[in-house]
């Protein structure tokens, strides 16, 4: 195994550090005050983002994981999620332009002049529903229906919960049940839905900056050719999408847990107490050695996952290794940097308790850490993968 990069590969990482630097972390000021008077989840707003993706693009920072017939740069899983790493350094949340769900490429050419170019070019926002009030470990219980009418229309009736983007989307990638008896072999569609067709969402507040969405369907009619991919087999597009999920959420949780353990060592070498920096005490030695040890078994067991992506090969069981183990990671690192800093780590004054709140959302979305062990103990158990196997 090879582990370095190359030439190409260190540019490309040393300008979004550069990036982060220079353009976001400034910001973390402003997102703070916007947090401490309620309105966190409105920042950044749409013109700033657009602001920053449009600079990042000069960078040659778009589409990094786009396919190159589309403009984009086409860099593969590993270099995203090295990328997602960097960009987690800093507390505000973005993601460079010029890319768009991974479902929407299998669209037919005019939905992808409708959806997927306007998406990418940054002129359109989606959001992914599927989750519900009683579906959300189990996707397959999804309850909101879509019945066709004499015309050929389809009309969707029923509540999405918790959807990533769902309030500043103009259009929803929508499961909806087509088929009772089949359910989720051949009875769940995917559907492109805009907003314009009727669609409300309501704000949800949480305990940390994710500011998921309540949506709402009622006779919303969807014409046929909105239908993505084909009739029925909408859960398989899902699938594919909490998929590529369950690598880039750990590579997010990495470069969070790198920038608390940064925050851990400063103040442990800056903190005197008994007349010593703490960290000349064994305590403290071990909070710090025991998150170093944890990031990095967390970056190796992503790196895998994806390597395995790029190179084609199913990596589901890996991903939803890395899924668990870094999301729980992140969790133990937050609350020892918490502890090192003491009374301090608990204010407001510092970033860490809001990421000690944020982190904590990993071990739930997309795959909770309960279904992982569930997936991972059922595929040692049907032997589809073999213990000591890489490939």
């Amino acid at each position: 195994m090879d582990f370095r990069l190359t030439p190409e590969q260190k540019m490309i990482l040393e300008t979004v550090r550069s990036f982060v630097k220079t353009d976001l972390l400034p910001l973390e000021v402003e997102m703070q005050t916007a947090e401490l008077a309620g309105k966190g989840h409105e920042y950044p707003d749409r013109e700033t983002v657009r602001r920053l993706q449009l600079k990042a693009k000069e960078l040659g920072l778009w589409g990094i994981n786009t396919p190159e017939q589309y403009g984009g740069a086409d860099l593969g899983t590993q270099m995203t999620a090295l990328i997602s790493m960097e960009l987690s350094h800093c507390l505000v949340p973005f993601q460079f332009g010029g890319s768009a769900d991974n479902i929407l490429f299998h669209g037919n050419d005019e939905q992808k002049q409708e959806y997927l170019l306007p998406t990418i070019a940054g002129e359109r926002r989606s959001c992914f529903a599927i989750t519900e009030p009683t579906a959300g470990s189990d996707a397959t219980n999804i309850r909101m229906t879509a019945t066709r009418d004499p015309g050929g229309d389809w009309l969707l009736n029923g509540e999405k919960i918790f959807i990533t983007g769902g309030n500043e989307a103009d259009f929803a990638i929508v499961f909806a049940v087509t088929d009772k008896e089949k359910g989720a072999r051949g009875g769940i569609t995917a559907f492109l839905v805009d907003r314009a067709m009727g669609w409300t969402s309501r704000f949800i507040p949480t305990m940390g900056s994710w500011g998921p969405a309540r949506l709402s369907f009622q006779n919303v009619r969807v014409p046929q050719r909105n239908v993505l991919g084909e009739v029925g087999w909408g859960f398989k597009l899902a699938m594919q999408w909490i998929g590529n999920g369950r690598v880039l959420i750990p590579a997010r949780a990495i470069g969070q847990a790198e920038r608390l353990l940064q925050a851990g060592l400063e103040y442990a070498e800056q903190r005197v107490a008994f007349g010593h920096a703490i960290a000349d005490y064994q305590a403290i030695q071990w909070m710090l050695a025991d998150s170093a040890i944890e990031i990095n078994a967390a970056r190796l067991l992503v790196m895998h996952a994806a390597w395995k992506q790029d190179e084609g090969l199913d990596n589901r069981h890996e991903a939803s290794i890395a899924k668990l183990y870094g999301a729980q990671a992140v969790g133990r690192v937050a609350d020892r940097v918490m502890q090192i800093h003491g009374g301090m780590g608990y204010t407001k004054e510092l970033p860490i308790e809001r990421l000690y709140r944020d982190v904590r959302l990993y071990r739930i979305y997309e795959g909770t850490d309960e279904i992982q062990k569930r997936s991972i103990a059922k595929n040692l158990l049907r032997g589809s993968v073999r213990i000591g196997e890489w490939d």
